[in-house]
């Protein structure tokens, strides 16, 4: 059985940095996809980063670029997400994704395996 559970949510000011953390069991973090996304209240689900298998490739939303930074430890077999520089419009419950195959930029829905979501919360 996949779970991804996700932890490191939280509040920061403006300005800040937050890191969140995605633990897998039942799948390896490095035999596919492994993706970031978010949703804001009112508004659709939103891919935030992906990372191809082996983290040989990574991808970003264009504003987020620059200011979050996608991982993966094959050896804790997580996946992180580091953000710095939070704007007002970043704070969203946030999810981590899997799934196989060699296309990770894709729709959410293309995801298998989806975590609890974790909040973050930016304050002006």
């Amino acid at each position: 059985q996949v779970q991804l559970v996700e932890s490191g949510g939280g509040s920061v000011q403006a300005g800040g940095s937050l890191s969140l953390s995605c633990a897998a069991s039942g799948y390896s973090v490095s035999s596919g996809c492994m993706g970031w996304f978010r949703r804001a209240p009112g508004k659709e689900r939103e891919r935030v980063a992906a990372i191809s298998s082996r983290g040989v490739y990574t991808y970003y939303t264009d504003s987020v670029k620059g200011r979050f930074t996608i991982s993966q430890d094959n050896v804790q077999n997580t996946l992180y997400l580091r953000m710095s520089s939070l704007r007002p419009a970043d704070p969203a419950m946030y999810y981590c994704a899997a799934r196989s195959g060699v296309f990770c930029d894709i729709a959410p829905q293309e995801y298998r395996y989806w975590g609890q979501g974790t909040q973050v919360t930016v304050s002006s």
